[in-house]
C-alpha cells in the first residue's frame, strides 16, 4: 500500500487543526504521518491520534507557506505527500484517493473543496451535515464527472488540497521561498511545474471541507505581501501575477500598478475597505468577483480620479 504523508500548515485557529486530527483519524487509509509546520511560537494541544502527529516549528515572524511547506516535505516519511490547509477538514476517502490516482499519475493533484457556512463544525460533526450545506465555491472550476482530468493552465492550481509523490515534488525544488506572507507562491508553483513539463491535473474525489473563518477578499489585510509577491512573480517570469486581486485594489484607489514601473501604495485599507471585502458569516467563502462587480458598477458610475476612489469604495 502507498505510504502518504500528510502535511498542514498552522497559525491560531486551534479547533480548526483539531478537526483536521479528527478527519484524518476516519480515513478509510491511515496517513503514516500528520506534519504540522507550526507558524506561531507555542506548539497546539491536538487530540490523540492513530497516527503519528508530528509538530515543526518554522520562522513565526512572517507568514513563510513557502518555506513552511517545503520544510514539512523534506521531513516527511510517505511515498505520497498530501498538502492540506488547516482549514480542510478530509473526508474519508481523501488519502485513499490521493493514493490511487498517485499510483498511476506522477504529477500534482487537485482534490475537490466544498465550503461550509459559520456554525457548521460546532459540537459533534459529522459528513452528512457537511454534504447538506456545503457549497461549491463560484469561483472554482468544479472536479471531473469521473477519473481524472488533465489542468492545461497552471493557474488555476491553489494549494489548499492537493497531492504529489514526495520524489517529483523535492525534484522540482519545491515552492520558491523568496515568496513571504500572503499570496503568488502556489501560482509560481504551477508555473515551474508548467515549465518543467510536470502536469497538473483535477480528480474527481480527494474531497475536503473547507471550514469557516473571516476573511476578506481581495486580501485587502494582505496588501503588503500581494504587492511584494506580485513585483518578485513579474521579476521571475517577465509578468505580474494575482491580477484580479491587483485590478480591485487600483479600483478601491489603494494602489498604482501601472505597466512597466513599480506597484506604488498609495493609501492603507480603511474600514470601508475592509467592509466591502469582509466574509459574512452566512458566506461560505468570500468572493473577489462578486466585489470587482461592484467596483466596476460604482467605477462606471462616478470619476475614476485618485480623489475620488473612496466614493467608489462606499458606492460598492
Amino acid at each position: 500500500m502507498t505510504r502518504v504523508s500528510v502535511i498542514t500548515l498552522a497559525k491560531g485557529r486551534p479547533d480548526h487543526l483539531v478537526n483536521v486530527v479528527r478527519g484524518l483519524a476516519r480515513q478509510t487509509q491511515r496517513p503514516v504521518e500528520l506534519i504540522v509546520a507550526v507558524m506561531q511560537h507555542q506548539p497546539y494541544d491536538l487530540p490523540d491520534a492513530p497516527f503519528p502527529v508530528r509538530q515543526m516549528r518554522v520562522n513565526t515572524d512572517t507568514l513563510p507557506l513557502a518555506a513552511a511547506r517545503n520544510a514539512a516535505a523534506m521531513a516527511a516519511s510517505g511515498e505520497v505527500l498530501v498538502f492540506l490547509d488547516m482549514d480542510c477538514i478530509p473526508t474519508p476517502c481523501l488519502v485513499a484517493d490521493y493514493a490511487k490516482f498517485a499510483d498511476a499519475f506522477d504529477g500534482l493533484l487537485m482534490g475537490e473543496v466544498m465550503y461550509l457556512p459559520g456554525g457548521a463544525t460546532q459540537g459533534d460533526w459529522c459528513y452528512e451535515d457537511f454534504a447538506a450545506v456545503a457549497e461549491k465555491h463560484s469561483d472554482r472550476r468544479g472536479p471531473p464527472a469521473h477519473g481524472l482530468e488533465l489542468c492545461t493552465d497552471y493557474r488555476c492550481f491553489w494549494s489548499l488540497n492537493f497531492a504529489m509523490r514526495r520524489e517529483t515534488f523535492l525534484s522540482t525544488g519545491g515552492f520558491d521561498e523568496r515568496f513571504v506572507g500572503y499570496g503568488g507562491e502556489d501560482t509560481d508553483f504551477g508555473k515551474t511545474l508548467d515549465q518543467a513539463g510536470i502536469p497538473i491535473a483535477w480528480i474527481k474525489g480527494g474531497l475536503a471541507y473547507h471550514q469557516y473563518h473571516p476573511h476578506h477578499m481581495p486580501p485587502v489585510h494582505h496588501l503588503d505581501s500581494v504587492v511584494r509577491n506580485a513585483e518578485l512573480f513579474e521579476a521571475k517570469w517577465g509578468y505580474r501575477t494575482m491580477g484580479h486581486w491587483l485590478n480591485a485594489f487600483r479600483l478601491m484607489g489603494l494602489i498604482d500598478d501601472a505597466p512597466g514601473r513599480p506597484i506604488r501604495i498609495l493609501r492603507r485599507p480603511e474600514a470601508a475597505d475592509l467592509a466591502l471585502t469582509g466574509q459574512q458569516s452566512h458566506q461560505p467563502y468570500a468572493n473577489t468577483a462578486r466585489v470587482l462587480r461592484q467596483l466596476e458598477e460604482a467605477a462606471a458610475a462616478r470619476s475614476p480620479e485618485p480623489d475620488a476612489r473612496r466614493e467608489v469604495v462606499a458606492a460598492a
